[in-house]
């Protein structure tokens, strides 16, 4: 385990930019040492960093994602952090069920309406073995 770990090292871990990585830096999710021009990371910075990752991946905003971090170095501490970690996993859950919901309506809908094109064709005598 590193005592830090350089802006080069996370980019490579964690599959993103220095860009994105200043971006968390500039949102005051992370806060690196710095001697000169260079960035040290922590292991409490690179930990953050997977959690961001990870919020973004579930569907977080930056504020939700900040939120959730903030929580944990103040009261109601990490029992608080995880009941509201629960709740908006709940919400995004609830939101993308609807979303499949949406999605499963709208490709009944799709299909409907290729039948009924198909049909029609076939009652004009129109050939469809060669369909588009």
């Amino acid at each position: 385990m590193h005592d830090f770990y350089t802006i080069t090292e996370l980019t490579k871990e964690f599959g993103i930019s220095t860009r994105t990585i200043r971006f968390y830096e500039d949102e005051g999710l992370i806060h690196p040492l710095r001697r000169g021009r260079t960035r040290l990371f922590r292991q409490s910075d690179r930990q953050i960093l997977r959690n961001i990752l990870r919020g973004k991946r579930l569907g977080f905003s930056i504020a939700e994602i900040r939120e959730i971090i903030g929580m944990y170095k103040t009261p109601p501490g990490e029992a608080g952090q995880l009941k509201t970690i629960i709740g908006k996993v709940k919400r995004r859950r609830e939101e993308l069920e609807q979303k499949r919901h949406d999605i499963d309506d709208l490709l009944a809908e799709l299909d409907q309406a290729e039948e009924a094109c198909l049909t029609r064709l076939a009652e004009l005598g129109i050939d469809q073995s060669r369909r588009a």
